[in-house]
């Protein structure tokens, strides 16, 4: 039975009963719940079985709302909520006590972001209460762009599937913290470097942290296929040390002639960046499920969204 579907008062009416609904957002899926039920952040984390100290991402209405939940927005802050929001950047901020140690893995800082997706943002409109929304996938694993995705993943677990259409960016949302108010970059994104340091000037990255995460996407396997993974700089070498294998490649623009090859995805002929970023998660979905013997990536230009890109990879093939 699908529980994919387009009904939006459904979906606040399972929200609003503690109960869990998987969101479209322009990034990725989200497994979403009221921020204040303790009842559906602990379905959220054992749904996932996502460990609790891995912090969730809160999901506002507007800008204005950022005031209900934190304490104190740093200028360099308010600068990238107003370029950026909706959209894929997600902030970390001092939180006020009304948001659960739950939801933050008790640290005094909440992620928070504006979904760029009309579907969504029209539940966030209905609903008396933020969503968290860590990615609708078990934790790890490949996330999801689509609603059919998820429905693979959880039919038998949650409710309902809010089909969105596929997600436009494809890659999660940067996320930026901030240390003596400037701006840390905790995990890159769908929001490209090159972006943000257009509006608030030179940032930092530290976007690895096992131990006690600042945010979500730090940990260092994460987004990864069941299927053996490879990232190269050279896909033709990486075909000779697995010959006799049935093999799956990805790949940025190139399209490569090998007999071994099963199936291969270019994820942008035209060399668009952000066109592979959107293709990126539905392209291994689709090898990981081909019980090939080896995914071999091809690593992306290092820049713009390819760093994100190759970001996910290289935390794939861990």
């Amino acid at each position: 039975m699908s529980i994919i579907s387009k009904d939006i008062s459904k979906a606040v009416a399972i929200l609003n009963a503690e109960e869990l609904v998987a969101i479209p957002t322009e990034t990725v899926y989200g497994l979403a719940g009221n921020i204040f039920s303790e009842k559906a952040i602990n379905s959220i984390f054992a749904t996932k079985q996502r460990p609790l100290f891995n912090p969730l991402i809160v999901h506002i209405p507007s800008v204005e709302y950022l005031n209900e939940i934190v304490e104190y927005i740093p200028k360099k802050a308010q600068l990238l909520a107003d370029a950026f929001w909706p959209g894929p950047i997600t902030l970390v901020l001092k939180k006020k006590s009304i948001i659960p140690d739950l939801i933050t893995a008790g640290k005094d800082t909440v992620a928070v972001r504006i979904p760029n997706h009309p579907t969504t943002l029209e539940l966030l409109k209905s609903l008396d209460f933020p969503l968290a929304a860590p990615s609708a996938n078990p934790f790890s694993s490949i996330s999801p762009t689509s609603a059919e995705h998820v429905n693979t993943y959880f039919k038998d677990k949650i409710k309902m599937v809010l089909d969105g259409g596929p997600c436009t960016s494809g890659i999660e949302s940067t996320i930026i913290g901030f240390e003596n108010d400037e701006p840390i970059v905790y995990r890159l994104g769908s929001t490209s470097i090159e972006a943000i340091e257009d509006v608030v000037g030179k940032v930092e990255v530290k976007n690895k942290k096992e131990i006690a995460p600042d945010a979500p996407g730090m940990l260092e396997r994460h987004y990864a296929p069941k299927t053996k993974t490879i990232l190269t700089d050279n896909i033709e070498e990486s075909l000779t040390q697995y010959k006799g294998k049935d093999i799956g490649v990805i790949s940025f623009k190139s399209v490569i002639k090998a007999d071994e090859i099963i199936i291969q995805k270019a994820l942008s002929e035209s060399g668009d960046l952000v066109e592979a970023a959107s293709k990126l998660y539905d392209a291994l979905h689709q090898l990981d499920k081909m019980q090939l013997d080896v995914i071999i990536a091809e690593k992306f230009p290092d820049y713009g969204l390819g760093k994100s890109i190759n970001d996910r990879l290289e935390r794939a093939t861990k």
